[in-house]
């Protein structure tokens, strides 16, 4: 299975969010839906900008982590 670590942009030089997921498509979707109440929908962030992939899901949180620092 792999997982990814995504970031989304509300828009250029806008507010940045950073998560994980096994499904990106699927969670993509939600984001850009604003399926819950969250962060993303109340910023508006919904343009995916980058994405990486992990075979590893601890790879995948250490890697978010060192990006949101």
């Amino acid at each position: 299975m792999a997982y990814y670590v995504y970031i989304l942009a509300s828009r250029r030089r806008g507010t940045l969010y950073t998560g994980v997921t096994n499904d990106l498509l699927r969670r993509i979707y939600e984001h850009k839906e604003g399926v819950a109440e969250s962060f993303t929908k109340r910023y508006g962030v919904k343009t995916l900008v980058h994405y990486e992939v992990f075979e590893e899901i601890e790879e995948a949180i250490l890697r978010e982590k060192r990006l949101k620092r």
